[in-house]
């Protein structure tokens, strides 16, 4: 079982190739550091023409969790920063490290459902229900997240992240600063349905 994350990057023509780099790089570092989550022992990445992505990981119950860090991992880098992304969870097979040589319901459906999404959003689920509903409220909060707002949150956001005070010595800020920027972030909010999803 897998859950997907297929995206492209919003606005890509107005980047640079380094900004366009740096933003495939920083994705590809999420999903390095999301293969060490626990709970998470398969991940692979690769990327899908010149601004468009896949990732795959044997967690479906971390989808949404996944992509909103793969958002504040973009984020931090400039506000304007953003990839559109569609989930979807299910079976599917993947050789070794590599999504673009998988095959699966799953992956189908990831892939289709970015053809699909309407302006404007970024985030949505193939399942439809309370996952698409739980990704297009958290797409509202994140396409409001600051750079100071998305360092807090890629801190925060993995399981298992340990405390706000530990957050804010790796970011070399008071345990104040990370507090505000996560409420400001709607934090909180994000963490009490993602918990609710992951433990059904």
């Amino acid at each position: 079982m897998f859950a997907v994350l297929t995206g492209d990057i919003v606005d890509s023509t107005g980047l640079s190739v380094g900004e366009l780099e740096a933003t495939l790089k920083a994705i590809g570092a999420a999903s390095d550091a999301i293969g060490a989550w626990p709970g998470v022992s398969v991940v692979g990445f690769a990327r899908r023409g010149g601004d468009a992505w896949q990732m795959a990981f044997d967690a479906p119950v971390f989808a949404l969790r996944a992509a909103l860090y793969v958002n504040a991992c973009i984020r931090r880098l400039d506000k304007a920063r953003a990839s559109r992304m569609a989930m979807a969870t299910g079976a599917g097979q993947m050789p070794g490290q590599d999504p673009n040589a998988a095959h699966g319901a799953a992956f189908t459906a990831s892939g289709r459902l970015l053809d699909s999404l309407p302006s404007g959003r970024h985030l949505d689920h193939a399942a439809g229900g309370a996952e698409a509903a739980a990704a297009r409220l958290a797409d509202h909060i994140a396409q409001g997240w600051t750079q100071a707002q998305a360092r807090a949150l890629a801190e925060q956001l993995p399981p298992g992240a340990g405390t706000r005070a530990e957050a804010a010595g790796r970011l070399d800020i008071s345990r104040q600063a990370v507090d505000q920027a996560l409420w400001a972030a709607g934090f909180p909010a994000i963490e009490a349905a993602l918990s609710a999803l992951e433990t059904r």
